[in-house]
């Protein structure tokens, strides 16, 4: 039988927003795979740390943004490994835990630029497949697009960042339309990023 392919969708999302939103769903529904996790970081190692969201915060923020989304879930993985957890170390427990899936990483084109400086990105390169999806500035170098196992999308392309939507909401401004309603009025209640 063959495996179900599960696309990784890694990130702070610090909040989510459509953006996020519309690549994990082109993502599970225009590729190959089955469907698509999104792995919420507790810690990025190239980030910094005091300006993340508290990570259970950020989890149930995706999880309202996807709710009814049947091919897209959220992803805790990361929370009880060690810190700061790295791609592969994320990758291989999740082997060991979900043998009946393939996972696939899922990244951007910004990200593909960098990945020669990740742990063990030799390691990725050939045991992992990898879908990108199209970031506007950033062209991915032509050996790594043109790898056999790396996958170049048509994914609809968004400039929005977290970090509008958290400077936004410092000013007072409204960040409807940017992401789901749910996450909106849970910013909102919980008075998150307004400091």
């Amino acid at each position: 039988m063959s495996k179900s392919k599960v696309g990784l969708f890694f990130g702070s999302f610090n909040p989510v927003h459509i953006g996020h939103l519309i690549i994990a769903n082109y993502m599970a529904n225009y590729t190959s795979l089955d469907e698509v996790w999104f792995v919420v970081s507790p810690q990025n190692p190239f980030k910094e740390k005091k300006s993340l969201g508290n990570m259970y915060d950020r989890l149930e923020m995706v999880n309202l943004a996807i709710d009814g989304a049947e091919k897209l879930r959220a992803s805790d993985i990361e929370f009880n490994l060690p810190q700061p957890s790295y791609t592969i170390d994320t990758l291989v427990h999740l082997a060991e835990k979900y043998p009946s899936k393939e996972f696939i990483l899922i990244m951007g084109e910004d990200n593909l630029q960098g990945l020669s400086k990740w742990k063990n990105a030799e390691i990725l390169l050939r045991d992992y497949k990898i879908v990108v999806y199209p970031r506007p500035g950033y062209e991915a170098p032509e050996d790594l697009k043109n790898h056999p196992s790396i996958s170049m999308t048509d994914t609809p392309v968004m400039e929005l960042s977290s970090t509008f939507l958290r400077n936004a909401i410092k000013e007072g401004r409204s960040i409807k339309f940017y992401t789901p309603d749910a996450v909106v009025d849970f910013i909102d209640k919980k008075g998150l990023y307004s400091a």
